[in-house]
């Protein structure tokens, strides 16, 4: 058998031997470079699916830039996002202190601050799960409702009978300070956090009211919040029905106290939204339904888009439509409550008594997230039947009359008076 087999010189073989040793080491630094480049990129796309971006590279188009400062309507550089976490982890002080879960939610919460928008709030596993506490009527708080108002952190209305109201705090007073830490530039979020807290303990508030020169401080005692909606009392043979809250019990609350005023066939029927903050929509369309026919208009919802808009419908039986209706509003009465005086008040289904509402006309919409977090996010806004913008502008009542201080501090009820007062006369509604 003949072979012809090339043998190589040692020198031969060295320089074939470090060429190949040459190529095997770029080949692993060329498969290190782009494991790490995935990771990178794994990373911007779990945030950019976080945040509703959808597959991002490097860069993201700004648009709409006309009203923007310069550096604002440059194209966006996701590596800056990245260099900014790196340089906390590896410079900042107290680096050690801080978790990549803090830096990730507080990013979230910061993308969500941007908006500007006093009612678009990020909620963290814990925030989310207060968040719904509420909701379903029961929480540990002071028992208020908190909004911005002119970038000033204001007291939308107190509950009945919770500790912001036993403790004396008002409708549409400014929180200055929280336990001495000033407010101002302070988010909505890190407002409820700060004043929320564990069964008697104890949160002071420094406040400043209309009409007084002095900022006050005021001490509340935390409690466990049981939020009761819907009362019924009678009042001078006239149904007196106090709805606190929309809730997501108080369509079947309310249900029960309509049987009660059906059976009881009083001569009238006032309904005290006063310091009611406002909840579910669902809950103000059904509230509502019970005295606007079906098939009318509840209320419209106006998006940047006018191919969204839409109308809600009553699909109620209007059981109370034949009763003389006085509804009673204040600078307390917001969102959902606002809604409903909106739509009789449109339909002449009732007369509104007291004071201008307070204007809280935008639409949020909970998103949960896969963690246990939430965004709450302004997708819309309010307007009535027929087409009054409610946001800023609130529900001017048809009998403008007000509570005053001194009103308050004797136990008189003049708003209340003079319902009674328009039922007692037998007004055409």
């Amino acid at each position: 058998m003949n072979t012809n087999l090339e043998q190589e010189s040692p020198q031969a073989y060295q320089t074939k031997s470090k060429a190949n040793l040459i190529i095997y080491i770029i080949v692993i630094i060329i498969i290190i470079i782009t494991f790490f480049i995935g990771i990178v990129v794994g990373l911007n796309k779990q945030i950019s699916d976080i945040n509703g971006l959808g597959d991002v590279s490097s860069t993201g188009r700004v648009l709409n830039t006309d009203s923007l400062p310069d550096y604002l309507t440059k194209d966006v550089n996701f590596k800056i996002f990245w260099k900014v976490w790196d340089i906390i982890k590896n410079k900042y002080v107290d680096r050690d202190q801080i978790t990549d879960a803090q830096l990730f939610y507080g990013a979230l919460r910061g993308a969500v601050a941007s908006l500007n928008d006093p009612y678009s709030i990020f909620l963290n596993p814990e925030g989310s799960k207060e968040f719904n506490d509420e909701l379903n009527g029961k929480f540990e708080g002071i028992g208020a409702e908190i909004g911005m108002r002119n970038d000033i952190l204001t007291i939308i209305s107190p509950l009945q009978d919770s500790p912001a109201e036993k403790a004396g705090l008002k409708s549409l007073d400014k929180i200055m300070e929280i336990d001495g830490i000033n407010t101002i530039g302070m988010s909505l979020d890190q407002a409820v956090n700060l004043i929320r807290g564990d069964k008697g303990t104890e949160v002071i508030l420094t406040i400043a009211r209309d009409g007084v020169n002095e900022f006050k401080k005021i001490t509340v005692i935390r409690d466990t919040i049981k939020i009761k909606s819907v009362t019924l009392q009678d009042k001078e043979g006239y149904s007196y029905i106090k709805v606190t809250n929309f809730n997501s019990d108080t369509s079947s609350a309310f249900f029960d106290i309509v049987n009660q005023v059906i059976q009881q066939s009083p001569k009238g029927i006032i309904l005290d939204l006063r310091n009611n903050p406002g909840g579910f929509l669902d809950t103000a369309i059904d509230l509502s339904g019970y005295w606007v026919p079906k098939e009318e208009i509840v209320v419209k919802e106006e998006f940047n888009d006018p191919d969204l808009n839409q109308n809600f419908f009553s699909s109620g039986n209007a059981q109370l439509k034949e009763f003389n209706t006085v509804i009673l509003v204040n600078q307390g009465s917001a969102s959902a409550s606002e809604i409903v005086s909106g739509a009789l008040q449109d339909h002449e289904l009732a007369t509104i008594v007291g004071e201008t509402t307070f204007g809280k006309g935008s639409v949020q919409e909970l998103e949960k997230l896969s963690d246990g977090s939430s965004i709450k996010i302004t997708i819309s806004r309010w307007v009535t039947p027929f087409g009054r913008t409610i946001d800023k502008n609130g529900i001017i009542p048809d009998i403008e009359i007000e509570l005053t201080q001194e009103n308050y501090d004797n136990g008189e009820d003049p708003q209340l008076d003079k319902a009674l007062e328009i039922l007692n006369n037998n007004l055409e509604f």
